[in-house]
């Protein structure tokens, strides 16, 4: 094909298709056009996942008449004006193809009434009605101060991106989680977002950003949430940070924000995970809200076409200020340490210190069919984690929290398989609070819940009762059961089908721990269980559960033979 310059229409296309992933680019695009404007209250609406309708309305400071019409050509922006105002940049957006792009893929509605200075001359707000990003229709409609933007039919000139868009939980969700952010990002912003008619969140607006956390995550987070504050060259770090003890599984709690702008980092995340060093398991992330301040001379905001990345001029210094600024937060805190519980072989469960009554033997021989008694004879307990045990060939080490981790998962997929799941009935319902993007998740994934024991109803305002759990998990941390299915169920970094996720979470979380301490009649007991699955050698996660020293290398380590 002979070169040639692309008709405008195209090129209008490609720039939304780089700005425009999905509807939450849109929400992102609107809401920080809104902060930039100073607006102090932010109202979101969306519907169909957002492909149907986004709304977004603000007390900003408006843009007059005359320039309305204006705001929707490529590259037209009010925040900057010379090529040094790039080396500075202050505000969210700058590059002017927000608008465009949006027009050129969704009818757009724009109604803005600006500030009093123009009262003069506009007695009422400037309309716009656009089509494939022209003005179809214009005229002047009553409005306070402020702007509102109304989207309908994404995607409607640009329809192979619809196939490549979720279900419309999963799109709310990301609108959800989108919102929520901005929500930690400007605590004395009051946002509202309402999807599908359904309130998800409002803030009060009044600064205080453990307040918006509440809203977010919940109470009881916010006030375990551990306050970061640290100044100095070449950043100001502040924000909150959780406890080792408050932790999830998977990354999606980690906010970071540079100048208020949100960023996706791998060096910020690489920072915190250091910070926690030594202090979580495996597949285990804090919860965090970091806020870093620094000269935007600093920084390189105009490295990705949406604005979630950046560049630090100094990386190794803002590494090395937010690693700090954590283990500091960490350091004023101490760390409780665990005590070993009991563990019931019968039923799988370990038994919390706060459950266990008086008149509660220690644990319960399981009654299992007559077997064969296993191979392996027990010596006894390494560090209250690995069971020693004695084979016709050697010496077995034996993780015992892997084991019984493979116990449960064999239980619960038969259990599901067969549709037999064993259900128990709580007399006394767990009441739950979930997050914007936790509710969405569990609109989406409630029936799958169902199928493995799981009873929760709505019970006000992002409030939720569970009524009856798994009988397996009987005597497990159900609140963080609950949140880390919701979780596994809504990340994108694993590719397993849903059943074996919470099959998978399930046991992990049922099973007996690290650090706790076992009889013999009771290792006997797991390791006769684990003799009855079929993969006795690793975890549902794929770790192994056991370590096999043969009789061969104990003596030659030993010198017996060469």
């Amino acid at each position: 094909m002979p070169i040639k310059v692309l008709e405008s229409e195209i090129v209008s296309k490609i720039a939304a298709g780089e700005v425009i992933e999905r509807p939450a680019s849109v929400v992102k695009e609107l809401i920080e056009n809104s902060l930039d404007a100073g607006a102090t209250q932010i109202a979101v609406e969306a519907q169909g996942g957002g492909v149907e309708l986004i709304k977004v309305s603000d007390n900003g400071a408006g843009i007059p008449a005359p320039e309305l019409e204006l705001a929707f050509h490529r590259y037209a922006t009010s925040k900057i004006g010379n090529l040094d105002d790039l080396e500075k940049i202050s505000s969210l957006g700058f590059r002017g193809e927000a608008l465009p792009s949006i027009a050129a893929v969704a009818e757009v509605e724009i109604l803005s009434q600006p500030r009093n200075k123009y009262e003069a001359t506009e007695a009422v707000g400037s309309y716009l009605h656009l089509r494939k990003g022209e003005v179809v229709r214009k005229e002047s409609r009553a409005r306070p101060q402020g702007t509102t933007i109304t989207m309908r039919r994404l995607f409607r000139y640009f329809p192979a991106r619809l196939k490549f868009l979720k279900s419309v939980n999963t799109e709310n969700s990301h609108i959800a989680h989108l919102v929520s952010q901005y929500a930690l990002a400007f605590p004395e912003v009051k946002f509202s977002l309402v999807v599908d008619k359904r309130p998800s969140l409002r803030t009060t607006g009044n600064g205080d950003l453990r307040e918006v956390v509440s809203e977010i995550y919940g109470s009881e987070v916010a006030q375990r949430m551990l306050k970061v504050e640290q100044k100095g060259s070449p950043a100001k770090i502040g924000g909150l940070t959780s406890p080792p003890s408050l932790a999830r599984s998977n990354r999606n709690y980690l906010s970071f924000f540079v100048n208020r702008r949100w960023v996706r980092s791998p060096l910020l995340t690489r920072a915190t995970k250091e910070a926690y060093h030594g202090l979580l398991m495996d597949g285990q992330h804090p919860i965090a809200v970091i806020n870093i301040s620094m000269p935007a001379q600093e920084l390189d905001v105009n490295i990705h076409p949406t604005k979630a990345q950046i560049k630090f001029c100094h990386e190794q210094a803002v590494f090395g200020s937010v690693q700090k600024a954590i283990e500091e937060a960490l350091a004023r805190t101490p760390i409780a340490s665990s005590k070993a519980v009991p563990f019931s072989v019968s039923s799988g469960q370990w038994q919390s210190p706060r459950m266990i009554m008086d008149n509660e033997p220690a644990f319960v021989v399981a009654q299992l069919p007559t077997m064969e008694l296993p191979v392996l004879r027990v010596l006894g307990q390494l560090a209250n984690t690995y069971i020693i045990a004695e084979g016709p060939n050697g010496l077995y080490l034996i993780d015992q929290h892997a084991a019984h981790e493979r116990i449960l998962y064999d239980r619960i997929s038969a259990q599901w398989a067969q549709k037999e799941v064993e259900v128990q009935g709580l007399l006394q319902p767990i009441t739950i609070e979930l997050s914007p993007r936790e509710e969405e998740t569990l609109r989406a994934s409630k029936e799958f819940l169902a199928e493995f024991g799981f009873t929760i109803e709505p019970f006000g305002n992002r409030s939720y009762v569970i009524r009856a759990i798994p009988a397996l998990m009987a005597r497990a941390n159900i609140i963080e059961i609950i949140s880390v299915l919701l979780d596994n169920l809504a990340s994108k970094e694993s590719p397993s089908p849903w059943e074996e996720k919470i099959a998978q979470s399930l046991a992990c979380h049922g099973a007996i721990r690290a650090g706790q301490q076992l009889s013999n009649e009771e290792m006997r007991e797991l390791i006769k269980q684990l003799e009855q699955t079929k993969q006795p050698r690793a975890c549902p996660h794929g770790r192994p559960t056991m370590i096999h020293l043969s009789s061969h290398q104990l003596e030659k380590e030993f010198g017996r033979i060469s």
